[in-house]
């Protein structure tokens, strides 16, 4: 499908999404693997730090708590812009929107990578995370309009596979690039592959105009439904307890890991790899069992695996198998987290929804950030502990009430 075609289908065609569906183009499915690939410089971007927290803690003369704010920021500024961006560029391309998002994230990563000031990388961690919140959304709804009709899963599970591929490959990568040539290369790794992307959708991705997106009061209205704000309680509760260890992760397995950089991207590619598996798992078991079941059977499996957490942070063999343990259930909660709210969402209403959850979820991992700060004072061993009680706490949320099937 060329440019004048795909304007012409959203144009003059009431049923816009529908006629494109039902196009014959053969391009879709390479268009979507640049939204893809976009997914994961984005994706690199939000984890790849955990992995850099000592080389930055030490060129900025900070501590490892203190950077660990870069990741809390990038979460934070997710969580409350995603919704109001989303409001605010409803009316343009896409294709605008997406290049704009990925401009947003190269300037964010250029500004870390050059300053020497722990203020100036701090605040451009907000402008990469304005691009990354910007991008997320529009690139899931731009694939389902790109492609046939019987495809839209599989270009959705695309995108989002993109994200997934950052937690196996790009974070880990990310380090070991940071470990050879130093933190700032694996920080000019992003911006350069967020130009690529831009270059690419700027060229290759025709000028779709989807209908108006719903107004950020629009966005907000299911906050008034308590049965939604159940499932953001435990959504939040929850990747509290998700993001404590792992945002901190060099320091709770700092005795395993004995300083090699190696050990942590091993850590977290290990970490990566059972997280896909359980979150391909828990997307099955929410289509047989009750949702509500796989939640809190996977938080009472994230409460037991990091109470145990603290009691094997000095042998790394077994920092890697609790590691596996901890992806695999960590990451089988937001699936089935996303089906039940979609079961409350007003018609028309589960894209609303289901970025109210996601950005709940990042605003957990903004509170985790935050709080494992403070907690790191302590002792590192009391984070996973910590983030054991919340994901307790989070099983029992979601264990009260019913969903609607």
């Amino acid at each position: 499908m060329d440019t004048a075609r795909g304007r012409s289908s959203v144009r003059h065609d009431p049923k816009g999404i529908d006629a494109q569906a039902d196009s014959p183009d053969k391009g879709w499915r390479a268009r979507i693997a640049i939204l893809a690939l976009g997914s994961f410089a984005v994706g690199t971007d939000g984890y790849v730090i955990v992995g850099l927290l000592p080389q930055i803690a030490g060129t900025l003369h900070v501590g490892i708590a203190a950077s660990g704010q870069l990741v809390s920021v990038f979460a934070l500024v997710y969580a409350l812009m995603a919704p109001v961006l989303a409001a605010l560029t409803g009316r343009w391309s896409r294709r605008r929107v997406l290049v704009t998002a990925l401009a947003l994230l190269g300037a964010g990563n250029a500004v870390t990578a050059l300053a020497g000031d722990y203020a100036l990388v701090l605040a451009s961690r907000v402008v990469a995370g304005c691009g990354a919140a910007l991008f997320s959304a529009s690139a899931v709804a731009t694939a389902s309009h790109l492609a046939p009709q019987r495809r839209r899963g599989s270009a959705i599970a695309m995108v989002t596979t993109g994200a997934t591929l950052a937690l196996v490959l790009g974070a880990p990568m990310g380090t070991v690039i940071g470990d050879a040539w130093g933190w700032q290369s694996a920080i000019w790794f992003i911006t350069v592959l967020a130009a690529v992307v831009a270059a690419a959708i700027a060229v290759l991705l025709p000028d779709i105009r989807l209908d108006p997106a719903a107004t950020l009061r629009q966005r907000l209205a299911p906050l008034t439904d308590m049965r939604v704000l159940r499932v953001l309680v435990v959504t939040l509760l929850g990747f509290v307890a998700i993001f404590l260890p792992f945002t901190y992760m060099s320091a709770v397995f700092a005795p395993a890991i004995d300083g090699r950089e190696s050990r942590l991207a091993l850590l977290l590619m290990v970490f990566g790899i059972a997280a896909t598996v359980g979150n391909l798992t828990a997307g099955r078991l929410a289509d047989r069992y009750r949702p509500r079941f796989v939640v809190v059977g996977a938080l009472a499996g994230i409460a037991v695996v990091f109470a145990i957490m603290p009691l094997v942070r000095d042998s790394f063999v077994l920092a890697v198998a609790v590691q596996a343990l901890a992806g695999l259930v960590c990451f089988s909660v937001i699936g089935p987290q996303q089906h039940r709210i979609i079961a409350h969402a007003p018609a028309g209403g589960a894209p609303v929804v289901t970025s109210l959850n996601l950005s709940t979820a990042y605003l957990g991992n903004f509170c985790a950030g935050a709080l494992g700060a403070v907690l790191l004072s302590s002792g590192a061993a009391y984070v996973p502990a910590v983030a054991a009680a919340f994901a307790l706490v989070a099983g029992l949320v979601a264990a009260w009430g019913r969903d609607r099937r």
